[in-house]
């Protein structure tokens, strides 16, 4: 395994716009951690080739897969719910290049969870939340209780996410693990919905009631991150301006789900304002509609 490392740490070294590499290691025989293979070899690079982003090689009957990213995409998988590997790689791999500690300052700022990361994760948590908790609403009311019940677990780990986030701690893999040792509140309404002699039916209504209660009511801390951005400006905002905005762009959520979630709550404001001149006689109703946060006092 060593060898197989200094001959790719020699190779990219050699090659122009690599930043950094890391090689991760399977732990374990069965862990899917790398996709199931032997060695990973996470190539961090101004520039990829599309059609070779990700690579499988075998050497000296070592399974390897090699993955080249752009820093803009590790960022987002640092900060969303797209590759929720990303931490263990890069807390467990071994660094074999790194122009300007990139990896390294990377590494530090997992350790460090500094709160603007905590915010980042916050929002794209509670976002995909939103959307599952939502989703088993419209199941049970349809009667799906299969798929009320898959959507609401769903929902059950993005509030487990939230909670441990704001205990400043990283969700792992295994999060029902960790859970269950800081908060056994959240784990206990897990078992309800796993191992409880309830119905399903009953099972699905109260853990969405949980959520009702105990989520949405603190969704404003969860979406922190976007109310400051709303902030910024005295301005209302359009929805494309909002998804635009260099602090949101990135993190790939379902900003329009979560500003009629907000508006719904009463914390931000809709604005209507004729945006269509010329259909100001034939359509007279035709309002664009944009936002603002909801004045305090």
């Amino acid at each position: 395994m060593e060898s197989i490392k200094a001959f790719y740490k020699s190779r990219y070294a050699r090659q122009s716009g690599r930043i950094s590499v890391m090689a991760i290691t399977n732990p374990y025989d069965y862990n899917p951690l790398i996709d199931g293979m032997d060695l990973l070899l996470l190539v961090v690079s101004d520039q990829t080739d599309a059609d070779r982003e990700t690579e499988h090689v075998r050497m000296q009957g070592v399974h390897i897969q090699l993955r080249t990213v752009q820093p803009g995409r590790l960022e987002s998988w640092l900060t969303g719910v797209e590759n929720r590997s990303i931490i263990q790689w890069l807390m467990r791999g071994d660094i074999l290049l790194d122009h300007g500690d990139y990896l390294a300052k990377m590494r530090q700022r997992i350790v460090d969870f500094p709160e603007t990361l905590r915010e980042q994760k916050r929002l794209v948590e509670f976002s995909a939340f939103l959307r599952t908790y939502l989703q088993a609403k419209q199941d049970l009311h349809d009667e799906n209780l299969l798929d009320a019940h898959s959507n609401i677990l769903s929902a059950l780990h993005h509030w487990a996410h939230i909670a441990l986030i704001d205990e400043g701690i990283h969700p792992e893999l295994t999060v029902w693990r960790q859970m269950r040792k800081y908060h056994p509140g959240i784990y206990k309404l897990y078992e309800e919905l796993t191992v409880s002699p309830e119905t399903l039916e009953q099972r699905v209504r109260l853990v969405l009631l949980a959520c009702e209660f105990s989520v949405l009511s603190n969704m404003k801390s969860s979406c922190n991150l976007l109310m400051k951005v709303m902030h910024s400006r005295q301005e209302p905002w359009s929805i494309m301006e909002l998804q635009r905005h260099p602090e949101l762009q990135a993190l790939h959520i379902d900003l329009a789900l979560v500003v009629q979630k907000l508006v719904h709550r009463g914390v931000i404001d809709e604005v209507a304002i004729l945006s269509y001149e010329e259909a100001a006689e034939e359509l007279a109703d035709c309002m664009e509609l944009k936002y603002r946060p909801v004045a305090e006092g």
